[in-house]
């Protein structure tokens, strides 16, 4: 047991009269500068949120709001019927499988390429890296549905048809879709590359030199001490490839105006929200996909004290 001081007891003295009201006078005013974006995320956001909730307890049909009933958990009972969710939650599954892979990897790889000091033109390469990430996602969707196009696609025109080979149609140019949009994710690693890139160039150099007096070659002082030293900015570049991958920020943040999204369960709620009408049934899709990826994200969190690296830590988290 610690040993108990005469200190212990003192009083911490008071604070002058002026630095108290300065402290309160700051706090006061920094929430007047903030409270714009408070009223924002009460107003448009938690409220919203929470109500979502609510409906979802419901039969809410958006053309007849006036006869609204308390249904319970039959929403949620109907969904675990309903075959459409499966297929487009295996779909979405099998997506993020498919994308977030290749984002991780095209990052590290440029972010690694791009902190190469033998590289030269560095800062413009990383700006020119950076700069198809900043184009709406809008556009970036328009551009590949016109490309895979059945009737006037580029695809039919310059690639399929001169090979001898028959239009896409049908469940092929579904599939050749999804495969588009997720090679065309890589035209938004523009952040997870700047992300790895402070990583990679907070690597303290004298580690590198000492592992490459002991012999260590690239592929060695890479794997064994460039991975593991990198492996926060890994982690927060998953958890925030993987919410965006699931779906939610093209419909909510973005202001999407395709009865589409480019997740297969996303595109799933709002076709059952704006064709079908069926907001009690759309919110209970949307809560229990929430559910999902919070479960997901709670598993890797836990995870993470396996093989994600902290220095003031002493280690792994």
């Amino acid at each position: 047991m610690r040993k108990l001081y005469q200190s212990d007891y003192e009083e911490t003295p008071a604070l002058p009269v002026r630095r108290v009201a300065r402290i309160r006078y700051d706090r006061i005013y920094g929430l007047l500068l903030i409270s714009p974006w408070l009223v924002g995320l009460l107003l448009f956001k938690i409220l919203p949120i929470l109500a979502s909730l609510v409906i979802s307890f419901t039969d809410f049909y958006m053309l007849a709001p006036d006869d609204i009933h308390f249904v319970g958990l039959q929403n949620y009972a109907h969904l675990l019927d309903d075959p459409a969710v499966g297929y487009v939650l295996f779909e979405t599954i099998a997506l993020a499988l498919f994308t977030i892979p290749l984002q991780m990897v095209a990052s590290i790889f440029l972010s690694a390429l791009l902190s190469s000091p033998r590289l030269k033109g560095r800062t413009a390469l990383r700006t020119f890296y950076f700069l198809p990430s900043i184009i709406p996602s809008v556009a970036i969707m328009f551009m590949w549905l016109g490309f895979v196009d059945p009737a006037t696609g580029w695809l039919n025109k310059l690639i399929l048809q001169p090979l001898g080979l028959g239009g896409s149609n049908g469940l092929y140019v579904e599939g050749l879709t999804s495969m588009l949009f997720a090679v065309n994710s890589l035209w938004s690693i523009g952040p997870g590359m700047l992300i790895m890139l402070g990583a990679l160039q907070g690597i303290p150099q004298e580690i590198m030199e000492a592992a490459r007096v002991d012999g260590a070659g690239p592929l060695v002082r890479f794997a064994s001490i460039t991975l593991p030293l990198i492996s926060p900015a890994i982690f927060f570049s998953l958890v925030i490839n993987l919410i965006t991958v699931f779906g939610g920020v093209v419909l909510l943040d973005r202001g999407n105006v395709f009865s589409g999204s480019a997740s297969p369960y996303d595109g799933y709620v709002t076709n059952v929200m704006f064709r079908g009408f069926e907001l009690g049934y759309a919110s209970s899709l949307a809560w229990f996909f929430l559910l999902l990826v919070m479960l997901i994200i709670v598993a890797l969190f836990a995870s993470s004290k396996r093989w994600v690296y902290y220095s003031d830590r002493g280690g792994q988290a």
